[in-house]
C-alpha cells in the first residue's frame, strides 16, 4: 500500500521545511510506502527559493506558475498521485503528520473511502476565534442535514481518501471551497466518510493563517451548490 501526501503551500517559509521533516519522519508501518507531492503556488516569501534547493528521492516538488488558489494546488496533487490513499498535509503545523498512523488503522480495520481527522471528535474544541468555530459547527450541521451524514468537522483540512475516489469526482473549486466540495462529491458519489480525533494547533491571522470570515460564506454556497448538481457534474466517469 502506498499513502500520497499532498502538500499544499503558499508563503510558508517558516514552517515548510519543518513540516516536511515530519512527514518524511512519520513511520507507516511496514504495509505502507510514502510519495511526498508538494505544490507551491507561486511563493513570493522565499518558500519557492526554499523548495527549489531541495533534492530529496522521495519528494516532488511541482510549481504553479502563478497563483491559482489552494483548491487548484490540491487538484494538481491529485493528478500527481499514485497511492493507493492520498492524505491532504497544511504547509503550517497546525496538523500534527504524527496522526497519519491514527487513519491508517481505520483503513486497515474498514478500508473506508475517506477518513477525516476531526478537531472536535471527543468533545474538544480549540480554536483561536469564536467566529471560526460557530462557523465550522453551522456548515457541518448543514453539510449533515443535506447530505444525509453524521460529520463533526466539516472543514478540517486533515482528509486522507482513496485515490481511485479523488480522481473520480469531478473537482472545481480553486479556493478554500475545494475542502468542502470534496466533502459534497464524496457524499453524493455514495461514499461514506469516517472520522478519528486528532490534535489540533491553531495559528493565529498575525501568524499566518489565511482563512477570512469571507471564506465562510462562499463555502456555504459551495455546501448548498453541489446538493443540487446533476451527477455528471459530480464525477467524472462510472467508476
Amino acid at each position: 500500500m502506498k499513502l500520497s501526501i499532498i502538500i499544499c503551500c503558499y508563503n510558508e517559509r517558516d514552517t515548510i521545511l519543518t513540516v516536511l521533516d515530519r512527514v518524511r519522519a512519520v513511520d507507516l508501518g511496514p504495509e505502507w510506502e510514502k510519495e511526498i507531492i508538494i505544490v507551491d503556488n507561486f511563493s513570493t516569501d522565499g518558500t519557492r527559493e526554499l523548495l527549489q534547493g531541495l533534492d530529496l528521492p522521495d519528494v516532488q516538488v511541482i510549481f504553479h506558475p502563478r497563483n491559482l488558489g489552494k483548491g487548484t494546488s490540491v487538484r494538481t496533487g491529485i493528478a500527481h498521485c499514485t497511492g493507493d490513499y492520498a492524505i491532504i498535509q497544511d504547509a503550517d503545523l497546525e496538523y500534527d503528520p504524527a496522526e497519519y498512523p491514527l487513519f491508517l488503522e481505520r483503513v486497515a480495520n474498514e478500508h473506508p473511502a475517506a477518513i477525516y481527522g476531526s478537531r472536535t471528535l471527543g468533545g474538544q474544541a480549540v480554536y483561536e476565534y469564536v467566529t471560526n468555530y460557530m462557523g465550522v459547527r453551522l456548515l457541518t450541521w448543514l453539510t449533515n442535514v443535506l447530505y444525509g451524514a453524521h460529520l463533526t468537522d466539516v472543514a478540517t483540512g486533515a482528509k486522507m481518501v482513496r485515490v481511485d475516489v479523488l480522481k473520480s469526482l469531478h473537482l472545481t473549486g480553486s479556493g478554500f471551497d475545494l475542502d468542502f466540495e470534496l466533502t459534497d462529491k464524496i457524499l453524493r458519489a455514495g461514499y461514506e466518510i469516517v472520522e478519528v480525533p486528532i490534535t489540533y494547533r491553531p495559528r493565529t491571522v498575525a501568524e499566518g493563517k489565511k482563512i477570512r470570515p469571507w471564506d465562510g460564506l462562499w463555502a456555504l454556497k459551495v455546501i448548498i451548490r453541489d446538493r443540487f448538481l446533476p451527477m455528471r457534474r459530480v464525477v467524472q466517469r462510472e467508476h
